[in-house]
């Protein structure tokens, strides 16, 4: 039944059950409480793009508008002398793309041989700094060890150093006569001339085991060909000058990466570990089952760093040979500059640089799916 109550002026007013709705005046207050936080939302939206706006205004000019101006130029035929958005340059459409990709010429086999470099570069740079980098965090992560804060020191210093003075000193260490060479003279080996030497290092191998001669490649090696190179010349592995500019990129850049998964590391609950701990694991146990799952997510980090780094080198290169010998050491970053800048070819060298573009997101596209979490999904119980 209705229950009857009183106002304060003394005037009855019927309401129905406790849990009954509210009569029209109510609802008109409900929904006057609802549109307010929409309100307030929209203020902060609104003043959230005010605060963002500088930061907004900065990227598109110096990021986005000159990443949309060399699209434009990769489209032309311009040596840098004239306005490219005037009619003084030569409009060309895809050509610059065709000519790398699939016209027969001398532009296709450079390009594809510093396909192929780049290629072996990041097959064994990535991951070679990724395993040394975990190494070492595991092992300045040690709660005994004595002088932990020096060897952090220590492991890192090359990666704060000057790539351009690192690489002048490997450039002594590993000439002919060379610190390196001395070495391996007192076990009683000969260096090669490192950064003399042309000949892949696979086919090296093959060569030793007397599997392939690489000077008369025969067979399915040779009669075949990719983008104006044989097969022989795509799986003879990186030159003997290129895993010398391979093991200088993995001394420089291990330390930065040491410092990620350091952090990731000291950020593990210790929760989890004791509980493993409990359960009798061993230490291989502990890094497979609780370690390395924990750092699924930093392990993903420093791989798509590392592989957009190393698609991108270039100062190495410059320094190191410029693609000498042989163009064995030539990569896309340092041909796409020397299109410009040596041939006074903007147009191709800023194609070469979107070809590299679009070749890292599918890779990045395409690790982030390899390490992707893979859950257990089961049925929902009816």
């Amino acid at each position: 039944m209705p229950i009857r109550t009183m106002r304060a002026s003394g005037t009855p007013r019927t309401t129905g059950s406790p849990g009954a709705p509210d009569s029209a005046p109510g609802r008109t207050g409900t929904a006057a409480k609802a549109h307010a936080p929409r309100a307030g939302l929209r203020g902060e939206g609104t003043w959230g793009w005010l605060f963002v706006s500088p930061m907004v205004l900065v990227l598109g000019l110096f990021m986005v508008l000159p990443i949309l101006m060399a699209l434009w130029v990769s489209l032309l035929h311009w040596d840098g002398q004239s306005n490219p958005f005037s009619g003084q340059a030569d409009f060309v459409g895809l050509d610059n793309y065709r000519t790398l990709l699939t016209q027969d010429g001398l532009d296709r086999t450079l390009f594809a041989t510093s396909l192929r470099n780049n290629a072996y570069y990041v097959l064994l740079t990535v991951p070679l700094q990724t395993v040394l980098a975990l190494a070492l965090a595991l092992i300045v992560n040690q709660k005994m060890l004595r002088g932990r804060g020096a060897l952090r020191t220590t492991f890192f210093f090359p990666s704060v150093t000057s790539s351009i003075a690192v690489s002048t000193v490997f450039l002594f260490l590993f000439q002919g006569s060379g610190a390196v060479n001395s070495m391996l003279s007192w076990i009683g080996l000969k260096g090669p001339n490192w950064f003399a030497d042309p000949r892949g290092v696979l086919s090296l191998i093959l060569s030793g085991l007397g599997i392939v001669d690489p000077e008369r490649p025969a067979g399915v090696l040779a009669d075949h060909s990719l983008m104006g190179l044989s097969w022989f010349e795509w799986l003879a592995g990186p030159s003997v000058a290129m895993c010398t500019i391979i093991l200088l990129a993995v001394w420089t850049t291990s330390g930065s990466f040491m410092l990620i998964f350091l952090a990731a590391l000291q950020n593990i609950p210790r929760e989890l570990e004791e509980s493993a701990a409990i359960e009798g694991v061993n230490r291989r146990q502990m890094l497979r089952y609780v370690t390395l799952p924990a750092l699924r997510p930093v392990l993903f980090l420093v791989l798509t760093l590392g592989l957009i780094s190393t698609w991108q080198v270039f100062d190495q290169v410059y320094v190191m040979g410029q693609g000498a010998p042989g163009n064995t050491t030539l990569t896309p970053a340092f041909l796409s500059y020397s299109a410009g800048f040596d041939n006074a070819d903007f147009g191709q060298g800023s194609a070469i640089a979107f070809i590299l573009l679009a070749l890292i997101l599918i890779l990045t596209a395409f690790q982030r799916w390899a390490l992707r979490e893979r859950g257990v999904h089961t049925g929902r119980n009816r």
